[in-house]
């Protein structure tokens, strides 16, 4: 048998392709032709580096094998005579699992290479380790790519014990959680290096502008582009962009897996993963969610939710594979905003003695409600062996609904303390969005003069429209006394009182704004890969953009503005396992492209912004990337600047591009397997930002607010024996000072730590059980907080104990 031969950087990485038989074996003959190939296949394999569609694994950990489909009927028309074989051939299936001695002399146990419903993106037998990003606009693995890439598979989001976005961004060094505040909705807010990112979140490579919940019961993984991301993604993006790489049918292997977990703060959750083949070219696969609960450490919270997603993948020859997919997910819960600061101390009061279960909401009038319904149709055509379309369609709609009582004021005015007062001021929001988007682009691969060449030159075309409303029949006449003049109703700061009697329902004002978004897009992104040596990427993208309002009283609004960024980037391998880069690359912020925001701070479009121009940024980074243990582990480490001009900031009632501002530090990374039994996930971020423009003299020099600039995360895993593996994880997030641009109120959030344990019990080889605790200590820690001076905080859940059970079938 002859192997064949990979680029010498890529030899090791335990990938290989699946391959369909053209004739059909007896069992025996299977048996020994899978024999052959686990003989003969080295421990690590070359993984490929280009093509966009994922490379089936070797299932190692194989499910028994299950009888085969009756035949079909003879009288079945064929389309081909090589998807007649196709057809003709069983399906491979899987050896059983090799046995290695177990460390620390615990026995015989098998090795879990790969779980049936592994990660078509991750590296076999490394769970926390990815190799590839899932957009084909990136042609080489994450270890040649010249920026810093973290990657989250849903291995890693399980073991976090992380069921929506907002808790993978809880413990993921970089970013910050903000606030729903002043002009913005409350949702998805997160900061990446000191940037602003609510509106540079993407689900499987398109913008998703809905500003909403996002749940994790349908991730496959999230990826986490740092630095300027213009040139791939568009607009915004200037600490980095998110995307969320949905769970795909998949035809190789048919799978089912259900979770079930139950635990404290009345915690009741479900979901069901079943992928089937229908065909050997026809899979579906559909994922649930239900959820009942609380909130870990707050009184009277819920967060209930469903969903489902569905998805199929349809390959009739070896040119075409088509791909569909449908979300719908539902939000409905008491939303907590959080609890009072406290400005004479400058910490939360629940630093000073209020109870931190303390819940200021009124339970009779407040809700919260979220809708999703997302659709998307995607085509890969090869077109000739060095050309491939790709083009995709996605349509969604999304509704955020809310009326929320955040605590703000605290009255200290009354000599007897027990009668303080907390003066909870209505918030509420009805946002519509419907949004479709096209994507186009053509791959091509070739070879000139010994160089591997992959350009990617493409179109894009989107339509964003958000109507944002909010309620009325808020204010204080509808209660009973206590309440305030303003609308506001009063608790008292140790023992509110959430049953009040609220005996109007809040109505919809029918006022809001109608804000659109068109934008035309082209780019062009090239790879060329010297004999695995040299690599250099480059890529630019025009935007022409354009963003209207449209108020139901007052002035149209408009705004027109053509974005050129680009990346460019070298990467040199001195070993094969080793790369170091340096990379430059650039992005813009135009006026209003934060579609939830209304208000010119937050980045609305408003009679005071529509003159100013485009935020412009530009991140420079220098880093190094290295695979050790038969790249098993990777390390990464990374030092970058980014820098913002023509940052807009309001001086007189008018905005102006007057201000600008930098961030600069250092990143580290490490993921993988140490040893076949220990796994780890970690990062560090040192960061330090400085406004070094300014028209407001109190902000010149300052550093940037509502950001963590130092955080920190470990999780390590290790398997004790053919059953039992237990784990943890400590998380760090340095103070946040608070402020509008800069820190200069004064208030400031400290710093904390969080620890989580977690022992996993294999029962069978389909059945499991874990138990986790999370936030072992129950220490109160501090997501964000309004940035005025009278502001509110939201503070992260407390200890909460769980007990998963997985089957497999």
């Amino acid at each position: 048998m002859s192997a064949a031969i990979a680029p010498f950087s890529l030899r090791g990485l335990p990938e290989v392709t699946g391959v369909r038989s053209k004739r059909k074996l007896d069992a025996p003959a299977r048996a020994v032709t899978a024999a052959c190939i686990l003989a003969v296949t080295p421990a690590s394999v070359a993984m490929a580096q280009q093509g966009s569609s994922a490379l089936p694994a070797v299932t190692v950990d194989a499910p028994q094998q299950r009888p085969r489909p009756a035949a079909r009927p003879a009288t079945r028309p064929v389309r081909s005579v090589a998807t007649a074989q196709r057809r003709r051939a069983p399906r491979p299936v899987a050896a059983p699992a090799p046995v290695v001695a177990s460390p620390q002399g615990a026995g015989q146990l098998p090795i879990f290479a790969q779980e049936v419903d592994a990660s078509p993106y991750g590296q076999p037998g490394v769970p926390y380790k990815v190799n590839r990003l899932a957009s084909q606009k990136f042609a080489e693995p994450i270890v040649n790519q010249p920026r810093t890439v973290v990657t989250i598979p849903k291995e890693v989001i399980q073991d976090k014990g992380a069921t929506s976005l907002r808790d993978i961004v809880r413990t993921t060094p970089g970013l910050t959680l903000g606030t729903g505040e002043g002009g913005n909705a409350f949702g998805d807010r997160i900061f990446i290096r000191g940037f602003d990112a609510r509106s540079d979140i993407f689900i499987d490579g398109v913008r998703d502008p809905t500003v909403g919940i996002r749940e994790s019961f349908n991730i496959e993984q999230v990826e986490i582009l740092k630095g300027p991301a213009s040139s791939f993604a568009g607009r915004g993006t200037a600490g980095g962009a998110l995307n969320i790489v949905t769970k795909k049918a998949v035809t190789d292997r048919s799978f089912r897996r259900v979770d079930v977990t139950v635990g404290t703060a009345n915690t009741k959750r479900a979901t069901i993963d079943i992928n089937q083949v229908i065909t050997p070219e026809w899979a579906v696969r559909i994922n649930a969610m239900g959820q009942k609960s609380g909130v870990a450490g707050r009184d009277r919270v819920r967060d209930d939710r469903y969903g489902v997603a569905l998805a199929t993948t349809f390959t009739p020859n070896d040119r075409l594979k088509i791909t569909a997919d449908y979300t719908y997910v539902k939000f409905d819960g008491l939303p907590d905003w959080g609890v009072p600061y406290n400005r004479a101390a400058l910490k939360p009061w629940t630093e000073t003695g209020v109870s931190r279960s303390n819940y200021y909401g009124l339970v009779n009038r407040d809700f919260q409600k979220a809708t999703q319904n997302v659709g998307s149709l995607a085509a890969e055509i090869r077109l000739t062996d060095f050309a491939t379309l790709n083009s995709k369609l996605r349509i969604g709609q999304s509704i955020l609904d809310y009326v929320a009582t955040p605590p703000e004021s605290v009255d200290t005015s009354n000599a007897n303390p027990a009668l303080w007062t907390v003066r909870g001021n209505p918030k509420s929001r009805y946002q519509l969005t419907n949004f479709v988007t096209n994507q186009t682009d053509v791959t091509l691969k070739y070879n000139t003069f010994g160089v591997n060449n992959t350009t990617v030159a493409g179109v894009e075309v989107s339509r964003e429209t958000t109507m944002r409303d909010t309620y009325a029949g808020l204010a204080s006449e509808a209660f009973p006394s206590p309440t305030t003049t303003t609308g506001s109703y009063t608790f008292n700061l140790w023992d509110p009182n959430n049953d009040v009697a609220f005996p109007n329902k809040p109505r919809r004002n029918y006022t809001g704004p109608t804000i659109g978004i068109d934008t035309k897009s082209a780019y062009v992104i090239h790879n060329a890969n010297w004999n695995d040596f040299i690599i250099v990427n480059a890529g630019v993208r025009y935007d022409d953009y354009n963003v209207q309002l449209r108020p139901v009283t007052g002035a149209y609004l408009e705004r027109h503005d053509g974005l050129v960024n680009y990346n460019a980037g070298v990467v040199v391998k001195p070993l094969s396992n080793a790369s170091v880069y340096a990379a430059v690359a650039t992005s813009s912020n135009p006026v209003g492209a934060d579609v939830d925001g209304g208000a010119s701070d937050y980045g609305g479009l408003v009679a005071s912004n529509v003159n100013a121009g485009p935020e412009r940024n530009t991140s420079y980074e220098l880093g190094t990337k290295w695979e050790f243990f038969d790249r098993k582990l990777l390390a990464t480490a990374a030092l970058f600047q980014t820098e913002k001009t023509n940052a807009r900031e309001t001086v007189n009632g008018t905005v102006v591009g007057s201000a600008a501002y930098r961030v600069r530090g250092v990143e580290f990374g490490l993921n993988g397997k140490i040893t076949d039994a220990w796994s780890v996930y970690s990062g560090l971020v040192l960061m330090e930002s400085k406004v070094t423009q300014s028209a407001i003299a109190a902000n010149q020099g300052k550093q940037l607010a509502n950001i963590a600039h130092q955080s920190f995360n470990l999780m390590s895993k290790y398997r004790i024996n053919r059953m039992f593996e237990i784990g943890g994880s400590a998380t760090y997030i340095s103070k946040v000072y608070g402020g509008t641009l800069a820190a200069t109120t004064g208030n400031v959030l400290p710093p904390g730590w969080r620890f989580d344990a977690f022992a996993e019990a294999h029962i069978t080889k389909d059945f499991a059980v874990k138990v986790a605790v999370y936030n072992i200590f129950d220490k109160n820690l501090y997501e964000g907080f309004y940035r005025s001076n009278t502001p509110f905080v939201y503070i992260s859940p407390g200890r909460l104990a769980t007990i998963s059970a997985t089957y497999k079938f």
